[in-house]
């Protein structure tokens, strides 16, 4: 089920279900490693992609992409 045609997912109730049983404590975990695992993936990603790029210039890109550009 779609909201509208800028809408990627929705979520199903089953699982709206499971996080609003969680703590806020854990879902900021949950958050945070979901972040990490996105950051660890990205840089293994660009560093495939970008061989001649230095760690510094891999970090930098991981950052503007995280941060939608804002970096």
């Amino acid at each position: 089920m779609r909201l509208d045609d800028g809408q990627i997912e929705v979520l199903d109730s089953s699982m709206a279900d499971v996080l609003r049983r969680k703590t806020p404590a854990q879902r900021l975990k949950i958050g945070f490693a979901l972040r990490d695992s996105t950051k660890r993936m990205l840089t293994a990603h660009l560093s495939t992609e970008h061989p001649e790029w230095t760690p510094t210039r891999i970090s930098q890109e991981v950052v503007r992409r995280l941060s939608h550009g804002a970096a």
